[in-house]
């Protein structure tokens, strides 16, 4: 199902449509004729819909969100106050309106009825929302693993009684038939049901944390194939992890539970009334998309790190704290579901992808020729990390083409992959030689189970093929195999030679694909195998073990790639339980991350740009130093009058995709031409249907207060808010008008039009705005310039109007 066809206009006040505007005074005025004419059309998931842009600086539906705008502990502070009687309830609104919101009326007049019980009741909302994306988050990680080791298993077992009988054809065919029938799955979701959930999700929720939203990538359907396709996906054999799917089905069950049920389903909770908009749905996202990462790696702290470091835009103390109180809820869930299966009532669960990789065994003691052998794995993890980036950079440029082909080639393109792994990992065992087992071996040697680590594959008894133990088991125990130690397991170099090329290669063509994937796990299967390789071509040159060089190489590779050093040090040191490596892990992440970014950018940021999303850094180009604000603005402008004709209000709906207007008092409300205020498009849908017209052009403020709740412009959930076409407006109510006074932000942020476009886009980008708008510097002139939005500041188009400006030189 593809919601992207229905999609009624877009953001940022870009359109093709802008010629369409009249004069001033009784209907809309035009400034400018310079059009900005960047796309608006981005690739989510798998499939091509029109983007927009959130509110997080606007509208806050209740009069307790505006004492948290700057942190919650003002809201901690003035709550405190109230309830000791050193406030009383009007002094403290009056407090809160000096922190400087942007309101309307109608919404001053919703803070006004606000009681102390209400206050309360948010607070407590907020972390019982927390407490809930924990729960739900660990219950669904968990459920994955369980799913994918019980599915795995059953294939892998049936594979390896074949392989007993002899029977090598048979095994093929069992082993590629299952895959192919689980790939089919997931790629039928994918293509069919919610396109939106094909790839990792990390790219789409930066992009939406950072202010960008595209329909259905927080849906409830796509939640379900996240979760269904990602299970099909890693069962089947895919190189891909369950980790970057786990973050962006977190994020959709924060959404899910914040966005105060659905009216189409009369499912709307009054006492979910409050998260109605996008700044506190923000901070739900971050929760769990850090719990994503707790449930994917069972690490909590790592998965707090992650969403400042990697995720988040915008980050304050209080939202450390509530994150902070998720992750740990996922880590407890986790760890009760663990204990639980050890009990043996799991089926096929194995080891589990949720067990550590205990590599703490090892003792760790390293000199300087250790410590140059770690600084050469970083330089090799930076150098392979931006050749990945590349190559997969390619790829999806490739994949993007078929992909546009229709669903059907979606899964033909899945089915060719399948087929390739397929071969890949059955072919290649075949040429690894055999090994005897290890004497005094607790665990038996070969393995005639699911989970074993000495696959028997072609070779006599008491023997075991090394290649096919890293080939033939769930990604999460291959990982296990190459973190063990030297004493324990052996691996020749030329099987992690062809292991490291093989995976390599697999998780390049295979990311991109019509099915739930993440990075992770192929990054780290590859650098373990190349840093258990150099270990071993050391040998005893090092005094660190060779497992302990599988785990420096996987985050040389890992910060070669994604570029993230804090955050992968610390979930990389949750996942091994071993806090010896901690120096050696700083100082291999920080040198495949510094020689990484002489090439090009991490794997997400070039994603990120290859699928549209129009990300703002947090840092403005050299370039925009010699512009100014002015030199930028796109038009023609479309504005309102403060009392303005209903058939002025829908021609310009219907002609334009504008989601922002500004407002202009005229004489005689006014002794000359002045900014209101700026009104968004839902607004205005809402108060259309409402009907509160007047026949004479005349204020009727209050009585639209009285009409309306603040409720009723609250953010609607998952996009069904009013559209166009639900108006019923006769010809007789065309020529009637309506005060937009009371819903009108009347103060919008405004820059002066001389204002550095550097500044401009900082000061956009730190305050979370949607619009921000230039005014004239000197009077007489209209009362507003223009207004910028996200895809003003893009470089496709300041670069597109002054193309003589060269983009990578300073000055």
């Amino acid at each position: 199902m593809d919601d992207c066809s229905n999609r009624d206009g877009n953001d940022l006040e870009i359109d093709d449509n802008k010629e369409h505007g009249v004069s001033m005074l009784t209907e809309p005025f035009l400034v400018r004729n310079r059009k900005n004419n960047t796309s608006q059309i981005a690739i989510v998931g798998a499939n091509t819909c029109p983007i927009e842009s959130l509110d997080y600086e606007q509208v806050k539906v209740g009069y307790l969100q505006v004492v948290i705008e700057d942190d919650d502990r003002d809201l901690v502070f003035l709550t405190v106050q109230m309830f000791t009687g050193a406030f009383t309830l009007s002094s403290l609104r009056m407090k809160c309106f000096k922190h400087g919101i942007i309101e309307n009326e109608l919404f001053k007049q919703d803070w006004r009825s606000r009681k102390k019980a209400e206050i309360f009741q948010y607070v407590v909302l907020k972390w019982t929302l927390a407490l809930l994306i924990g729960l739900g988050t660990g219950l669904v990680g968990f459920f994955n693993n369980l799913a994918v080791e019980n599915i795995a298993g059953f294939k892998l077992l049936a594979t390896n009684n074949f392989m007993i009988k002899d029977k090598y054809y048979q095994a093929f065919v069992t082993y590629a038939g299952c895959n192919v029938v689980l790939a089919i799955a997931a790629a039928a979701l994918c293509a069919y049901v919610a396109p939106a959930a094909a790839g990792s999700g990390i790219p789409e929720i930066k992009a939406y944390l950072n202010g960008v939203d595209a329909p259905s990538i927080l849906a409830p359907a796509t939640l379900f194939v996240k979760i269904f396709g990602s299970i099909f996906g890693v069962a089947a054999g895919f190189v891909v992890g369950k980790e970057g799917p786990m973050v962006h089905t977190g994020a959709c069950i924060a959404s899910f539970l914040g966005q105060g049920g659905s009216r189409k389903y009369h499912l709307t909770w009054k006492w979910l009334r409050y998260f109605k908009n996008d700044r506190d749905r923000r901070d739900l996202i971050t929760c769990g998309a850090a719990a994503g990462v707790a449930a994917a790696f069972r690490a909590p702290v790592g998965g707090v790190l992650f969403a400042l470091e990697e995720a988040a835009s915008w980050w304050r103390s209080a939202l450390l704290w509530r994150t902070f109180f998720t992750t740990a809820v996922v880590a407890v869930v986790l760890r009760s579901l663990i204990e639980f299966c050890r009990t043996g009532k799991c089926g096929l669960f194995g080891q589990g992808g949720l067990i550590m990789f205990d590599v703490n065994s090892t003792k760790v003691t390293y000199s300087t020729p250790d410590l140059l052998a770690v600084m050469f794995l970083g330089v090799i993890g930076g150098v392979f990390g931006s050749f990945y980036n590349y190559c997969v950079d390619k790829v999806l440029r490739i994949y993007s083409i078929i992909n546009e082909k229709g669903p059907s080639f979606k899964i033909l393109l899945v089915i060719v992959i399948s087929l390739l792994t397929s071969c890949c990992s059955y072919g290649l065992p075949w040429l690894s030689h055999c090994i005897p087992c290890p004497p005094h071996l607790a665990e038996q040697c070969p393995t005639e189970s699911r989970s074993g680590n000495f696959k028997n594959f072609q070779c006599p008894p008491n023997h075991y093929n090394d290649l096919a133990s890293l080939f033939f088991n769930t990604s999460d125990d291959a990982i296990r195999n190459l973190f063990t130690s030297g004493s324990e397991k052996e691996f020749h170099l030329s099987t992690l030679l062809v292991f490291f090329v093989a995976i390599f290669c697999l998780g390049i063509v295979t990311y991109g694909i019509a099915i739930p994937s993440g990075l992770f796990i192929p990054v780290i299967l590859a650098g373990a195998s190349y840093g258990r390789f150099v270990g071993k071509l050391l040998g005893l040159l090092s005094n660190l073990d060779v497992g302990l060089f599988a785990l420096l190489g996987a985050a040389s590779f890992l910060g070669g790639t994604m570029r993230m050093t804090v955050s992968l040090c610390v979930i990389l040191l949750e996942l091994t339980n071993d806090l010896l490596m901690l120096p050696l892990m700083m100082l291999v992440l920080l040198i495949s991350k510094s020689v990484a970014d002489i090439f090009n950018k991490g794997v997400y940021d070039q994603i990120l740009k290859i699928k549209g999303l129009p990300y703002m850094e947090s840092h403005a180009e050299p370039y925009m130093k010699h512009l100014i604000a002015s030199d930028v603005v796109s038009g023609p402008l479309v504005s309102f009058s403060g009392v303005e004709k209903i058939g002025n209000i829908l021609h310009v709906l219907r002609v334009t995709r504008h989601n922002g207007f500004p407002v202009i008092d005229e004489p005689p409300y006014s002794d000359a031409p002045e900014l209101c205020g700026l009104v968004l498009r839902s607004h205005l849908l809402v108060l259309l249907k409402g009907k509160k017209f007047t026949k004479q052009r005349v204020k009727t403020g209050s009585e639209i207060v009285r009409s309306f709740k603040a409720q009723d412009f609250a953010k609607a959930g998952s996009g069904k808010g009013v559209k166009l076409e639900d108006l019923e407006i006769t010809e007789e109510e065309m020529e009637m008008y309506i005060d937009l006074h009371p819903i009108a932000n009347t103060s919008p942020y405004t820059v002066v039009e001389t204002m550095s476009l550097a500044k401009a886009v900082v000061l956009f980008r730190e305050l979370g705005l949607r619009h921000l708008c230039v005014v004239p510097k000197t009077p007489g002139r209209p009362p507003i310039v223009g207004i910028l939005t996200r895809h003003d500041f893009t470089p496709e188009h300041v670069l597109g109007l002054y193309p003589h400006i060269k983009p990578h030189k300073e000055g």
